[in-house]
């Protein structure tokens, strides 16, 4: 049993570095950063008990943090860490945590310190905390944050690194592979901070570069066979997104037709979706699935409703009854067929939202409910398989160009669950969906011929509960109002408004007045998050 749960843990097929979470908002960017140069890292909030870890680990950081070292009920980590014989870098807090258990010492810095530092180097060629900084210039220029900061060192470290107010500003233990440096080299702003996460991962933890799609795709279609097994069944939602349908192929290639695959037409989907999804999953793609159309019940259940928390849950459950219903079917045929029953249920989970529920600070305050068939699981007794659970949105499209998903479905833009339900701010009613599909429909047509649509993270239109006074032709009009949403972002945690060249804003403008009926009036959204989310609600 011990080697098929161990075939299960992607951590035991790659070199795994552990990041700890002490509840740093750039936490991720560590993540992102090991990625980038090759090496399968993991993120684990700071409270993570060493003896409760699943697998060993080849190096491990211990992240920022917007605490204080010295506040009560700060976070902690396991000082078992520190036995486990492996490479450790703290990075600001970490650092302080390192000293903090190994006998230095830490207090609040008279000024505390924020943005651009000169970095000053002195590792000595002959010490291992060279390989920290090989081939780093000095002075390099860091990023700063931080109101804590190193008062003495621990026995045995020397420094490695200094700035004009930090004199322990880099700092290593004289024998063993311990380190710890007060700046942030996640972040752009460092600028040869990248090079010391590689030097660190690969130079002094060892660790293999091997962590690619084309070298994931095989050990996860091995992994899916260990866990459904040779007659197993599974079952997933897909809505013609890159997720769904990534995973769906995922599904397809490992276990064939013992996938089957739901897409639920919920009535607020985009301009042809449903056909289009139909025409790519079953018959280009080969994939087993089955179409149930409920936008009857679904937009009947949204008459009358305005709060958008009260949208999302209505959608929410009423997808839970279809895709249960169409579920008991689907196992019905397929007990019938020979098949056996439906063990799995296929969801497409991602890193970020790993992320977001593990970090140290916990789950963060419900801005809004996520669409997910989550309460299926109680319900069905189903067993939940996430192929996607430990990659970030780009590496998803990289593993979708392999297996060979149409290019235009790979870079298809993130569309909510909730569909166009959310965009139509106020009351849904199937005039106000139309309205709002053909100006979302003309926007994306519209900065496609522009060679706009690669640029661009996410765009969609919306439309506002609110009405403006127009002339059209000679005619007073008093009609609605689109506002378009345009933004850049590697990840979906933050995300900045894009820059739409004008002449395209003139074009998008014109033809959504012209040829939407019941709108005379376009807006653009110039805001980013935080503060604002990405949807308007």
């Amino acid at each position: 049993m011990a080697s098929i749960e161990a075939a299960t843990e992607v951590a035991h097929m790659y070199d795994t570095v552990l990041i700890l979470d002490f509840g740093s908002q750039y936490s991720h960017l560590i993540t992102r950063r090991i990625r980038e140069v090759g090496v399968y890292c993991e993120l684990l909030p700071c409270t993570q008990k060493i003896s409760e870890l699943k697998f060993k680990p080849k190096g491990v950081i211990l992240s920022g943090s917007p605490f204080s070292i010295t506040d009560e009920g700060a976070p902690h980590v396991d000082p078992e860490v520190f036995k486990l014989g492996v490479p450790i870098l703290g990075i600001c807090y970490g650092l302080q945590e390192i000293a903090r258990n190994l006998g230095g010492e830490t207090s609040l810095a008279v000024k505390r310190e924020y943005g651009h530092a000169e970095l000053s180097l002195d590792p000595q060629a002959d010490h291992h905390s060279y390989n920290l900084f090989q081939d780093v210039p000095s002075p390099t220029n860091v990023w700063m944050s931080h109101g804590d900061h190193l008062e003495s060192p621990p026995k045995d470290f020397v420094i490695i690194g200094s700035t004009a107010t930090s004199a322990y500003a880099a700092v290593a233990h004289n024998l063993l592979p311990i380190y710890g440096i007060q700046f942030h080299p996640e972040v752009t702003h460092s600028i040869d901070g990248s090079l010391v996460l590689r030097n660190f991962v690969i130079g002094i933890c060892e660790c293999e570069a091997n962590w690619t799609m084309a070298s994931f795709i095989d050990k996860e279609l091995e992994r899916i066979r260990t866990l459904v097994g040779s007659h197993g069944s599974v079952i997933g939602a897909v809505s013609g997104g890159v997720d769904s349908t990534v995973a769906a192929v995922l599904m397809k290639r490992a276990i064939g037709d013992r996938f089957h695959a739901v897409l639920v037409d919920n009535g607020v989907m985009r301009l042809n979706e449903c056909a289009q999804v139909k025409k790519t999953l079953a018959d280009n793609l080969g994939i087993n699935l089955t179409v149930a159309d409920a936008s009857e019940l679904f937009l009947g259940r949204l008459k009358g409703v305005t709060e958008p928390e009260k949208k999302r849950k209505i959608i929410g459950n009423t997808f839970i009854e279809v895709f249960e219903s169409e579920a008991h079917k689907i196992d019905e045929i397929s007990r019938e067929n020979g098949l056996g029953p439906i063990d799995w249920l296929l969801q497409g989970t991602l890193y970020p939202d790993v992320i977001e529920s593990i970090s140290f600070k916990g789950p963060s305050a419900t801005i809004k409910s996520h669409h997910n068939v989550g309460g299926l699981l109680e319900d069905m007794r189903l067993k939940l398989i996430e192929p996607l659970r430990e990659l970030f949105k780009d590496e998803v499209r990289a593993l979708g160009a392999l297996l060979e998903i149409p290019e235009d479905l790979v870079w298809r833009h993130p569309f909510p669950g909730p569909g166009i339900a959310i965009r139509v701010l106020g009351e849904v009613t199937p005039s106000q969906v139309e309205i709002a599909r053909l100006a979302d429909h003309i926007y994306i047509e519209e900065i496609k011929k522009a060679g706009l649509y690669r640029q661009i993270s996410q765009a969609y239109a919306a439309l506002l509960p609110v009405r403006s006074v127009g002339v059209m032709g000679d005619q007073r009009t008093y009609e609605q109002v689109i506002a378009l949403r345009a933004v850049e972002s590697k990840d979906f945690m933050t995300a900045d408004w894009f820059p739409m060249p004008a002449e395209t804003m003139k074009r998008i403008s014109n033809r959504i007045i012209n040829e939407v009926k019941g709108v005379n009036r376009v807006l653009y959204d110039v805001s980013s998050k935080p503060p604002s989310t990405i949807e308007f609600e």
